[in-house]
């Protein structure tokens, strides 16, 4: 039976009256795009749930995480582009041993930094922050994970971090002083060393629950995953200006919750996760917008 409703764990900030209503509510708005279709091949496939996918630029590496059946025990995996297939999922040298949580992996475009949640080394088991770990070239080790100092994470949980333009970081978090249960925020670097955050404001964080987000290259499209009242679902917002306007709905199903979007790097086709019926969660393919690239995602051929 698939999955109607994300982990606990995910929804930290939720009320049970919320969380109750996002789990037997349907969806109301207008869809986007076409179609999903699965992509999630043979040698990835589980009867767990694989969401959040991250590519090398070269195609060659691919890195994901899995739940159990029940959303929760997150585990970072990855798996390498070999004699044409993905080769059988295994656990990064850095990933920390269970029962750590770490999901949401990301690979900023040169390769060589890959950033993730954990709760690694916290009090509150399902406090989830981010971490980065690097490594001096594609075919390079990777070395010793580092948590990212405040204001980048907070006493709240942190998901889905994914490098943008101009070395910034866009992720979710349920911190303190946002619009509601979860918002989005963009982390910007400074000359000191330091981190500067700010939300990225209506219409995009609402009194509603964003957690997760993912921007094409050029900036100029955003795919949110929010709930707001009838599950998790994707939400497509087009920059006109210096403002977002919503697109819709992609047009997934409305009895189960949609999470872990990647964009190809035109902004045309976007990879999510949601459950698959007698599978517990797979890999799903749209095309926002007609000319996709057909190339993408890397295929392993």
């Amino acid at each position: 039976m698939g999955l109607t409703c994300p982990h606990p764990r995910r929804l930290a900030t939720m009320s049970s009256a919320l969380l109750l209503a996002a789990c037997v509510m349907t969806a109301h708005a207008s869809p986007t795009g076409s179609q999903p279709r699965h992509w999630t091949p043979a040698t990835l496939s589980s009867d767990q749930y694989e969401s959040s996918p991250t590519f090398s630029a070269d195609g060659g590496e691919l890195y994901f995480f899995r739940a159990d059946r029940g959303f929760g025990g997150y585990r970072l995996l990855q798996s390498e582009c070999r004699l044409g297939q993905w080769s059988p999922p295994v656990e990064p040298a850095f990933a920390a041993p269970a029962p750590a949580l770490e999901s949401d992996p990301a690979l900023d475009a040169d390769g060589r930094r890959l950033y993730f949640v954990s709760n690694r080394g916290a009090a509150d088991p399902d406090d989830l922050d981010i971490w980065v770990v690097e490594r001096a070239a594609r075919e390079s080790a990777w070395g010793v994970p580092r948590r990212l100092p405040e204001p980048v994470n907070s006493a709240g949980s942190e998901l889905l971090p994914r490098p943008i333009q101009g070395g910034r970081l866009l992720f979710g978090s349920s911190r303190a002083g946002g619009s509601g249960q979860g918002d989005i925020y963009i982390a910007t670097p400074d000359r000191e060393g330091g981190w500067r955050v700010s939300n990225v404001g209506a219409p995009v964080s609402s009194a509603a629950n964003e957690y997760e987000a993912e921007m094409s290259r050029d900036g100029r499209v955003l795919v949110v995953v929010a709930d707001r009242g009838d599950r998790s679902h994707l939400y497509v917002y087009d920059r006109r200006g210096e403002a977002w306007h919503e697109r819709g709905r992609i047009a997934a199903r409305d009895d189960v919750f949609q999470v872990g979007p990647l964009l190809s790097p035109d902004g045309r086709r976007l990879l999510f996760a949601q459950a698959d019926r007698e599978r517990s969660g797979e890999l799903y393919l749209v095309d926002l917008e007609a000319g996709a690239e057909a190339a993408w995602p890397p295929d392993c051929r």
